[in-house]
């Protein structure tokens, strides 16, 4: 690699990392805002886990950042209720590391206060707000981004502008490109169409996307159809008679159709031998929640999928199998892949910006997603035990009995450090695995 393509690839990882830094950092702002509102005591608010690089006490509560920037954590008072009734509340916080580091919340308050401002004390929506404000600000993070890319820069699309014009018909089943003299003219270069044409009717119709053309022109063999396009931006009238030929069918979304034993299904359809050229095509405003959608069902599927993944990836580390390009990266596979789009000179700046915020979109849905999961210490845990205690109220009031109380999460605990355990492994894993056997996008 060039030195310039080595500066360009840190300057892919660098970018990526700080934009999961600030994703972070917002993430646990969404806890700390509701919570201050709500008047819980909050310690600490720390970016990173680890030795403490810096930090400053505001009020009553110190800011900082430590050394390993690969999560964060809000201290909070009472988290987690006490054991025993009349008993100080442990200490504990947001953070995904803390009951395995063994996080202890420094207090400036008296222990009446502190126990008085506990989380555990808020009612029931207002602990379910504080949790998912995390998530929350990580969903509108890629909202965000997804706005910029698919508004601002779109998104790869074929055009009405002829990228390639073939010379002569191929039927679609023979695997050649190159002509043979018995095959019969294109009807495209035949009538003149030119690459960098811009087609703006066919047939007498004007037409928006190029799908209406090829529509057109497979609905139209042996008849003389009217086509006009803009070149070196004048208008020029031309007229093409699409040939009968063997060609694939394709679905409504473009996708070739395929029968029962996955073979691909061929019809016979008019043909011009014109291929469109890939543009950027600014997307509507009512495109950007569909794609955060999808990115939301991706995540979801590898997390349910996740035990059968991470076999293929330690398969994929440990022997010779290939890496699954749609399977679970670490933060070394992403800081990889940002590098390499950063730094791959086949690709237009503006596309490279692109994609690298919409690499920081998806981390955000995968925090939004992952954190959603109801499993203490993540967010969707700590939603889940405060759901469990308002059942168990309702049940216990509906029988008329006695308020049970707040739950005693901390029994949870063990539990909690064998999912750290078992998430931190194979991050470990995911991490090997992306230096040894790592996906590449451009080979």
């Amino acid at each position: 690699m060039r030195v310039d393509g080595v500066i360009l690839f840190v300057i892919g990882v660098l970018v990526v990392a700080l934009g999961l830094l600030v994703s972070i950092a917002l993430h646990e702002w969404g806890h700390y805002f509701p919570a201050k509102k709500f008047g819980v005591y909050i310690s600490q608010f720390m970016i990173g886990f680890g030795p403490t690089l810096f930090s400053r006490t505001r009020g009553e509560t110190e800011y900082g950042l430590k050394a390993i920037p690969l999560g964060g954590y809000v201290a909070m008072a009472g988290m987690y209720a006490p054991k025993d009734p009349g008993a100080a509340p442990e200490p504990s916080t947001t953070g995904f590391f803390d009951q395995a580091g063994g996080e202890v919340s420094a207090t400036t308050a008296t222990e009446h206060e502190v126990d008085q401002r506990s989380f555990y004390r808020l009612p029931l929506y207002r602990r379910i707000i504080i949790m998912l404000g995390g998530p929350v600000m990580n969903l509108i993070i890629a909202i965000v981004l997804y706005s910029v890319v698919l508004l601002g820069f779109g998104v790869p699309s074929l055009s009405l502008t002829v990228g390639s014009v073939s010379e002569c018909v191929v039927p679609a089943t023979e695997q050649r490109s190159e002509c043979l003299p018995e095959d019969p003219a294109a009807p495209g270069a035949s009538a003149g169409i030119l690459p960098g044409d811009r087609i703006v009717s066919v047939g007498g119709e004007d037409v928006d996307e190029w799908f209406r053309v090829t529509e057109i022109i497979r609905e139209s063999p042996g008849r003389t159809v009217d086509l006009v396009v803009l070149r070196d931006g004048e208008s020029v009238s031309l007229r093409v008679t699409p040939l009968l030929s063997e060609r694939y069918a394709f679905d409504s979304t473009g996708e070739i159709l395929v029968d029962e034993a996955g073979n691909p299904v061929v019809e016979y359809v008019g043909f011009v031998g014109i291929g469109s050229s890939i543009e950027n095509q600014r997307q509507p405003v009512t495109s950007v929640l569909p794609a955060v959608w999808d990115n939301v069902v991706g995540v979801v599927r590898i997390i349910v999928t996740l035990p059968e993944r991470i076999v293929d990836v330690a398969q994929a580390a440990l022997g010779t199998e290939e890496r699954d390009p749609n399977g679970p990266l670490s933060v070394v596979g992403v800081g990889r892949i940002a590098g390499e789009i950063a730094s791959v000179d086949t690709l237009a700046l503006r596309d490279r910006v692109a994609s690298l915020i919409g690499i920081l979109a998806s981390l955000n849905v995968a925090l939004f997603v992952f954190n959603l999961v109801p499993l203490l210490p993540l967010d969707g845990g700590h939603i889940a035990v405060g759901l469990y205690e308002g059942a168990k109220r309702r049940i216990y009031r509906a029988l008329g009995k006695s308020d049970p109380g707040p739950v005693n999460a901390g029994k949870l605990i063990p539990l909690t450090l064998v999912v750290v355990a078992v998430l931190g492994g194979m991050s470990l894993l995911l991490m090997y695995a992306d230096i040894v056997n790592p996906i590449r996008l451009f080979g």
